[in-house]
């Protein structure tokens, strides 16, 4: 009875100091704390420790990273790979705003007034009315997709046919049978060069409220030139203010639907695969053909999607995972696990394959599938994650070198350069993990690692996404 009275006491002295702050005295501000929904198609990873680093010898005889004992913070992970359905969601995204953007151009050169405009709409800065207003595109209104040529000299009419048809390949003149051109499919977009702003002479000076007069940065910038050709280059510039540490990079972002081609020597593997990523039986399919810098271009669009509807001040970003997030997730929660199923071989208790991969001595069959089968195919690991071994290989955030566990933290291991123009191709390194398809057993292993150069697509690499959880 005694512990009652106390605790209702002290209940209602918490109610008490709640209700009424003190005047004059340090209360602080804080927003309302709301628990973070699970992303739609995550799983949360939760923060913990592991042995990272490889189970086994190396199959190539390569030189291996030391096992070690490693921290990593709680994340969201995609539960598969980013299937061709998903990744033609970012292909159409594309296709829609430069079909919007061409629409918005033939209005302004038509003389369309702002308030009258279809297309587009202005948006001027209130603090600064001599700059240029900036031009936003109408997302409301439908894109006339079945625009004809009239050949009544309907300017606007015709105008409009010839927007839209910027997006579509023709196989006659003025006719409707269009196909996607792949080749206009150029997504431009920005990041916070962080690397130039960790350099210890670009640091901001609070006595003078500004940067040093010496510091400098090297970032991206892009654009493009008077024939069309996209120009990416690396330009040296002062640190004056913030937005100095902007970088852009213009990329096309259709996958290399020709991989299947190029990857292999005297074989033919054409006349089902050149529609991987088109055919509609392909779509719960793991997207590939896509490469590090094009994976990034997707990271970049899927945050920008979800910043747009977020009602987080600034929720964290969507992007590809490190290497120890990757091999931690992968392990399922199991200590020392040489595999994501947790056993010491590949195969389960009735003698079946546990992922897909090449068995045996090029018997691709064996295993159920013969090229990459669909995302969830197999059982999942103890996280619920699915293809964390075999199907296709996926892309890591991190940069390749084969000393990094000598010299990364032991917290949230991450290694990363930005690889620019102009840089040695060893620098171009991207570590990729889960072995694919194509690859033997030895590469399944969680602790086991590759590469590949971040500008070249494989029709055996594929990438999912990753995103911090904060909160715990």
């Amino acid at each position: 009875m005694r512990k009652l009275v106390l605790f209702a006491l002290t209940a209602a002295v918490i109610a008490l100091t709640s209700c009424s702050k003190p005047k004059g005295q340090l209360t602080g501000i804080y927003g309302n704390i709301t628990p973070e929904a699970t992303p739609y198609g995550m799983v949360r990873i939760p923060r913990g420790s592991f042995v990272m680093g490889p189970n086994d010898q190396s199959a190539t005889w390569a030189i291996q990273p030391n096992q070690r004992d490693v921290t990593v913070e709680s994340f969201w992970m995609d539960i598969t790979e980013i299937t061709n359905g998903e990744y033609k969601q970012f292909v159409v995204w594309v296709r829609d705003s430069i079909a919007r953007t061409q629409l918005a151009r033939m209005e302004v050169d038509l003389g369309v007034e702002a308030e009258d405009a279809k297309y587009f709409s202005v948006k001027y800065d209130p603090y600064n009315e001599a700059a240029d207003p900036d031009t936003i595109l109408n997302w409301k209104v439908r894109i006339p997709w079945k625009a004809k040529w009239t050949y009544e000299g309907d300017e606007e009419e015709n105008a409009t046919y010839l927007a839209v048809n910027k997006v579509f390949y023709q196989s006659g003149d003025k006719t409707e049978e269009r196909q996607l051109n792949a080749h206009v499919m150029n997504y431009s977009y920005k990041w916070l060069a962080r690397d130039q702003a960790k350099l210890p002479g670009n640091s901001f000076n609070p006595k003078t409220g500004k940067y040093h007069d010496w510091a400098e940065v090297t970032i991206d910038t892009a654009y493009y030139d008077e024939t069309g050709k996209i120009i990416n280059k690396v330009i040296k510039k002062k640190l004056r203010q913030r937005g100095d540490l902007i970088s852009r990079r213009i990329i096309n972002i259709y996958p290399d639907t020709m991989c299947w081609m190029t990857e292999f020597t005297y074989s033919y593997n054409e006349p089902a695969m050149l529609n991987y990523f088109s055919h509609p039986s392909y779509g719960y399919f793991p997207v590939v053909g896509v490469t590090w810098e094009q994976a990034q271009a997707f990271c970049h669009w899927r945050n920008a999607q979800y910043q747009n509807v977020s009602k987080l001040p600034r929720a964290q970003e969507y992007r590809l995972p490190t290497e120890a997030e990757w091999e931690y997730a992968a392990r399922g929660g199991k200590l020392n696990s040489a595999y994501p199923w947790g056993g010491p071989y590949i195969r389960n208790a009735k003698g079946c394959f546990m992922a897909n991969f090449k068995p045996l001595r090029g018997n691709y069959t064996e295993d159920g599938y013969f090229l990459p089968a669909a995302v969830g195919t197999y059982d999942p690991n103890d996280y619920g994650l699915y293809d964390m071994a075999g199907n296709v290989s996926e892309w890591i955030d991190d940069t390749y070198d084969e000393t990094t566990s000598s010299f990364a933290l032991d917290m949230n291991p991450s290694y990363k350069y930005e690889a620019r123009e102009g840089d040695l191709k060893i620098m171009r390194r991207k570590v990729i993990k889960g072995g694919s398809w194509k690859d033997v057993g030895a590469y399944l292993q969680c602790g086991m690692r590759d590469f590949e150069y971040q500008d070249v697509c494989r029709p055996s690499i594929g990438f999912r996404c990753v995103r911090t959880h904060i909160g715990d």
